[in-house]
């Protein structure tokens, strides 16, 4: 039999890049490789389902499927993981100096469903311990006026939430009027030098002491899959995931390897070894039981605050095929 066609839209990320290429085959499958900015990717694909299989913001993801919305079938590869204490910007001059401070603020958002701004919001609320009602929410483009959510939120518990369309979070933020924007691409001015600092002066510090302290390593995106594709090819979740993890498998080498330099960072290779005895295992697990405290904290925060509509359990969200292996 041929190899079936499958259109797919990723990132360019080094640890997927041999599956992109072709270096990396999918058993089964003949790949287009469609490249474009993520936030292309996640509007289109979130709107249209233009291709066969996507990267996809996790918080999409799940708030759909809590919706019961089963056109998607995702696949425990977590192609993007970042952690979010260096995503919270305020104005050069504000008094502000941490989370704990963030009571009855005013704080922007570029999507309340943004996976960034749930573990912001889960920082604010679990680690810092101040109630998420209490602070007056504004959602709007970070650099453009006009951006808008991408799916339906369940807001409970006195959460308020205050669209704009005619301004950026941006330029609220330097006209002062708000105290502080959650956002995983920095605001313009920021990269500009202008007018506009992090919260968390030493970010690394923080995120490093969040993991030692609670086991997570946030999720930003994963693979999905057309619920039409995999119903035809089931066989296809767990070939592009062994295919995903080779290529993952493949980029940890380079990046282990003293001998050249693949990439343009000095000293890689030990930055590399101290992640790894960091976050444990290869340092950049796939599955679900390596990342079961990731995925508890997310399914949690995503539910407490009005993205999903009921509370997932982890291991719905992924295909059974790719749950477990086979054994000789």
């Amino acid at each position: 039999m041929p190899n079936i066609p499958i259109t797919l839209a990723l990132s360019e990320y080094d640890h997927v890049r041999d599956v992109l290429d072709g270096t990396v085959p999918v058993p089964g499958a003949d790949l287009t490789v469609l490249r474009m900015p993520v936030e292309e990717i996640f509007y289109r694909f979130t709107f249209h389902r233009e291709w066969d299989v996507s990267e996809m913001s996790f918080a999409k993801v799940v708030s759909l499927m809590s919706q019961g919305d089963d056109t998607l079938v995702a696949i425990p590869v977590f192609v993007s993981r970042m952690f979010r204490h260096s995503s919270f910007y305020v104005s050069a001059d504000s008094e502000l100096t941490d989370p704990s401070q963030l009571a009855g603020k005013r704080i922007g958002v570029p999507e309340w469903a943004q996976t960034a701004a749930i573990y912001s919001r889960g920082i604010i609320a679990h680690r810092y311990g101040v109630d998420l009602s209490s602070i007056e929410w504004f959602q709007a483009g970070v650099n453009d006026p006009g951006r808008v959510e991408k799916v339906k939120l369940d807001l409970r518990g006195g959460l308020r939430l205050t669209p704009v369309k005619d301004r950026s979070l941006s330029q609220m933020l330097l006209d002062g009027d708000l105290d502080v924007v959650l956002s995983a691409r920095p605001p313009a001015p920021f990269l500009e030098n202008r007018g506009i600092r992090r919260l968390f002066a030493d970010y690394q510090a923080e995120e490093e002491r969040f993991l030692r302290d609670t086991g997570i390593f946030p999720i930003m995106h994963v693979v999905v899959i057309r619920r039409e594709v995999y119903d035809r090819h089931r066989w296809l979740a767990l070939n592009l995931m062994k295919a995903l993890e080779t290529a993952r498998d493949r980029s940890l080498a380079r990046m282990a390897d003293i001998t050249l330099s693949y990439f343009p960072i000095p000293w890689i290779g030990e930055r590399a070894r101290a992640a790894r005895e960091m976050i444990g295992g290869d340092g950049w697990p796939y599955g679900v039981e390596d990342n079961r405290a990731t995925l508890d904290a997310f399914t949690t925060w995503a539910y407490e605050q009005g993205v999903c509509h009921r509370k997932l359990d982890p291991a719905e969200i992924f295909a059974p095929e790719t749950r477990s292996r086979f054994k000789v």
